[in-house]
């Protein structure tokens, strides 16, 4: 097939290969594989500035996308590629193959980088999804930190760089420039744009932008950063977001703010601990989706009001297709108990949903965010249990809401009144507008 490139693919490709160092906040269907892959092509070929690229990717991305996109467009055809995903022997086979480009998913840096005995020559690197590497302290920020010296070009895609905070940028940035803009060490990153938010005692929680930090670490990123949203380029369907808010009754709000008040609750017997914040929280959204385990993995259910909200929206539906987003196994196997649901997990799957003979699909965000195209079963999509991060919310919700959907998009989000759910549904928009005032600031204009 041959590709003929957007006026905003042709503005992207021709960034990457002006900038050594560059950053793509690119929104989900605009084809941020293709342009990479086409600037890989022609300083490859073409300028001879690239001799051998490492892209480092989600498993599904690795495995499927990136060697499919290099297969689909004609001008990619002289591109080898090898995939090292799977078992050590079969990574250890690709990697030793001649190619021009290795794919491996993110799982496996630290393995490639530490442990392979393989030397790390890569003169380019592509990592898809950067948002991937907003920790340092993650062992896979450390091995690609100890090579990144060696390393000439290098390439950091994604549509959510900052997820959960502006904090989100130092790591990925550190990784790309090696501190030149942001700094090189996370402490001085800290003083020079935030201040201390929660606190207890002298250990901080959260940080909090100072006044014009925004701004300031957005002028800083903007030379080797471009972003662009489908919205502008594409032709997008129709959204509805929708609220549908269920009620606990007395004895069911009594258990939850126990829970929240005290820490502790006793459940059909059983006493459910929450030993800190971040395990309250899950506590608690577990008891808004209507079930909670206990320390045993035991499984008490406290109501069913998510599930008739459920029923009542699949009935709805009038027979058309639903994509269902849980979070926790005992949501998805509540709602296969009353409704037969289907989990969209294999190709097989994905095909079945995609060819309209799956009513009901159940999908867990952080096996179905990335690279995942489902629009063509259906535009219906329901959140039964939410999730705090706005990289695989917004992820999921793009399985359904992109370029290629021809109905208008619903998304159904089943919040639980007067409970953490609402909390977290504040958190997503809060997030959504720093990121969206990032993407704003470094935006590109395409004439």
């Amino acid at each position: 097939m041959q590709l003929i490139p957007h006026n905003y693919q042709t503005a992207a490709i021709q960034f990457i290969e002006s900038h050594q160092e560059a950053a793509l906040f690119l929104d989900m269907g605009l084809g941020k594989t293709a342009i990479t892959l086409t600037a890989i092509n022609d300083l490859m070929f073409d300028s001879f500035d690239v001799r051998k690229v490492l892209v480092v990717a989600p498993l599904r991305v690795a495995s499927n996308t990136w060697p499919s996109e290099i297969e689909k467009w004609d001008h990619l055809k002289d591109l080898k590629f090898a995939v090292a995903v799977g078992s050590v022997k079969d990574r250890m086979n690709a990697l030793k193959s001649k190619s021009d480009i290795y794919i491996i998913n993110r799982e496996n840096l630290d393995w490639l980088i530490g442990k392979s005995g393989l030397p790390f020559n890569y003169d380019m690197v592509v990592l898809d999804e950067l948002s991937s590497f907003k920790s340092h302290q993650t062992n896979r920020f450390k091995a690609l930190a100890s090579v990144r010296p060696r390393i000439k070009r290098i390439v950091g895609l994604t549509g959510t760089p900052a997820s959960n905070s502006l904090m989100d940028l130092w790591a990925e940035f550190k990784l790309l420039d090696m501190g030149v803009r942001l700094g090189r060490y996370i402490t001085r990153y800290r003083e020079s744009y935030f201040h201390p938010d929660k606190m207890n005692g002298q250990q901080v929680y959260t940080w909090k932008p100072v006044i014009g930090a925004k701004e300031r670490i957005f002028d800083a990123i903007s030379d080797m950063t471009i972003s662009m949203e489908s919205c502008d380029f594409l032709d997008m369907p129709e959204r509805i977001d929708n609220i549908v808010s269920v009620e606990l009754n007395d004895d069911e709000r009594k258990a939850y703010d126990f829970m929240k008040h005290e820490m502790v609750a006793e459940i059909e017997g059983k006493e459910i601990d929450a030993v800190n914040a971040a395990s309250l929280s899950n506590k608690l959204l577990q008891m808004a989706n209507g079930a909670v385990y206990d320390d045993d993995q035991q499984v008490h259910e406290i109501h069913k009001r998510k599930l008739d909200a459920l029923e009542d929206l699949i009935e709805s539906a009038n027979g058309n297709p639903v994509l269902v987003a849980y979070w926790y196994k005992h949501d998805l196997e509540r709602i296969q108990e009353r409704f037969k649901g289907r989990t969209i997990k294999t190709e097989k799957d994905i095909k079945d949903w995609n060819a309209g003979r799956i009513q009901v699909g159940l999908i867990h965000p952080a096996s179905a965010g990335h690279g995942l195209n489902l629009q063509a079963g259906g535009s219906i999509l329901i959140w039964f249990g939410l999730t705090w991060s706005l990289e695989l919310y917004q992820q999921t919700n793009a399985r359904l809401f992109r370029q290629g959907q021809k109905e208008t998009v619903i998304i159904h989000h089943i919040v639980c009144k007067d409970t953490i759910d609402e909390d977290v549904m504040k958190a997503l928009e809060r997030k959504d507008q720093t990121q969206s005032e990032l993407i704003k600031a470094v935006k590109a204009r395409i004439e």
